[in-house]
């Protein structure tokens, strides 16, 4: 690890979370993971070990990437303690304003003065996340794809007040951990989510109105327009709970009945039929132990 090698706290430990701290060890930082639920942060530092596995088995990683990268992983039971000496935080805990407030405003206090504040979220405001703190120009989103082994992308959202400097340390990070990043100012639903919604949305009601199974209307679009995986799909990968909240939000800011959720998205989440986390979703998936 060289002296400007980041050193990344990441919190929240379950899919996006655990993905994040995966590539950033890969990539040589040093990282330590947190979890408000102990037992997620056990799980998300177990899928971590099977990701090396899985990596090493298709030729990606060798078993001395691996043991190097675990060496440089560690977990810490409180948020606070995770990110004493970090130089960037990335939060992926759920999408709720008020708990990406606290948690920031609770970091503030025991970051180094210019450590990185970067959410993951995929719709909400990087300004009103920033709102609350003494240094908003130092908190801007960092919103990876699912899964972030995989994807390559890296939308980096730039807040009303956050700065050049800022926004030049999250495109070096994100070419060291291997992605492409894009720039996108702070508006609801970004780039990324906002397209994509639409999209998912759209395929969700064509399969409440009947016009064709969730595999035929997946199909089309990877055969038609050469989407590596269909709407329907993805909105598994990503939890329809995820969808759901997201479109919600779009809804309410954007005032666009495009983006009101269908009936039949929000009785699956009341089902609980999340999609690939619970088995469950427009498909059927395995479950990961």
């Amino acid at each position: 690890m060289t002296p400007s090698t980041p050193t990344v706290a990441v919190i929240g430990a379950g899919t996006m979370g655990h993905g994040i701290a995966y590539v950033s060890a890969l990539a040589g930082c040093r990282v330590c993971m947190t979890d408000a639920n102990p037992e997620q942060l056990a799980r998300g530092v177990g899928q971590i070990a099977r990701a090396f596995e899985k990596a090493i088995e298709k030729g990606k990683c060798t078993a001395a990437q691996r043991d190097a990268a675990l060496v440089r992983l560690t977990a810490a039971p409180t948020a606070e303690e995770c990110a004493g000496d970090a130089t960037i935080v990335i939060e992926a805990i759920p999408e709720r304003l008020d708990l990406k407030q606290r948690l920031f405003a609770s970091l503030e206090r025991v970051v180094p003065a210019d450590a990185l504040l970067a959410s993951n979220t995929s719709s909400l405001s990087i300004t009103q996340i920033a709102r609350p703190l003494s240094a908003p120009e130092r908190v801007l989103g960092m919103h990876f794809f699912n899964p972030v082994p995989v994807m390559k992308l890296l939308e980096i959202v730039r807040g009303n007040a956050t700065d050049d400097g800022a926004v030049a340390r999250a495109r070096a990070f994100a070419a060291l951990v291997g992605k492409q990043a894009i720039v996108v100012l702070d508006t609801p639903g970004f780039a990324t989510s906002r397209l994509g919604v639409v999209l998912g949305l759209e395929a969700i009601r064509m399969l409440e109105q009947g016009v064709a199974s969730a595999a035929d209307i997946d199909r089309a679009m990877e055969l038609g327009y050469n989407h590596p995986m269909g709407p329907l799909r993805l909105t598994d990968v990503v939890g329809l709970d995820v969808r759901l909240a997201i479109a919600e939000h779009l809804h309410d800011t954007l005032h666009d009945d495009t983006y009101r959720p269908p009936q039949l998205l929000r009785d699956k989440v009341a089902r609980g039929e999340l999609g690939k986390k619970s088995g469950q979703g427009f498909h059927t998936w395995e479950t990961e132990p």
